[in-house]
């Protein structure tokens, strides 16, 4: 809630529990810089909307628009910085998306992309999951997650996927260039069709018994690998100049 009002989100309504005490003074206070006040409801309004677990807080707010690819696209430049993207293929629980998101955030990712079919949405669920991290990622919902496929290609960024059947491990990869990672769905993986545009496939390395990660876990092994080695580039090539 904090971060959706940090973030400047249009809030039309804030919902504040009679018996909340934890960060109250924080948020009355972001409020009134906006000349909003929280209406005090008791518990039973929150137990009558939210069949799983609240804090004693909600908010009406305006519904988030999705941003346009070529928009997407833009943004590394704009920040003068390499691309990194996300695209999900078909990843349906909105707890993983979430999570995704709040890596996405953490690891310096551009954009996320999804398909606006058998994917799970920006919904409250999703939001609560991200713990803030979806009032400040990009991201974009195309009717085909091919087709984005094609549009980050022609901008000269690679296309990955990671399965654990890839070719090569995360560390035996060059992780430097502009990059777009393509997470498959949490039972079935990549579609096959997926698949075959990736330019490369790529998999964690596993010792384990149980050959498999959370969606969300391995997701954020990738994204900080990816920092990681994008750091020690650079600083290499400090040293060196």
């Amino acid at each position: 809630m904090i971060e959706t009002l940090r973030a400047g989100r249009k809030i039309s309504a804030v919902y504040l529990s009679s018996s909340r005490r934890e960060k109250v003074a924080e948020i009355e206070e972001a409020l009134a810089k906006r000349g909003m006040q929280a209406k005090k409801v008791d518990e039973s309004f929150f137990e009558e909307r939210f069949v799983k677990g609240h804090q004693g807080i909600a908010a009406r707010v305006v519904s988030r628009e999705y941003a346009d690819l070529e928009d997407l696209l833009h943004t590394p430049g704009q920040k003068r910085q390499v691309p990194l993207f996300l695209l999900l293929d078909g990843i349906e629980d909105p707890r993983n998306f979430g999570s995704i998101l709040r890596v996405a955030d953490a690891g310096g990712v551009h954009g996320v992309v999804i398909q606006s079919h058998r994917s799970a949405l920006l919904t409250a669920e999703a939001v609560k999951a991200s713990a803030g991290a979806s009032e400040y990622v990009q991201i974009s919902m195309v009717p085909n997650i091919k087709h984005a496929m094609r549009a980050m290609k022609d901008s000269g960024v690679a296309v990955l996927g990671a399965e654990a059947a890839g070719e090569a491990t995360v560390w035996e990869t060059d992780l430097t260039g502009p990059i777009a990672l393509v997470i498959g769905s949490e039972a079935e993986g990549m579609r096959r069709t997926v698949k075959e545009h990736c330019d490369r496939i790529v998999r964690l390395p596993m010792q384990g018994r149980v050959n498999s990660l959370n969606v969300s876990v391995a997701t954020g092994i990738i994204i900080f690998e990816i920092m990681r080695q994008r750091t020690s580039k650079l600083s290499i090539f400090s040293e060196n100049h």
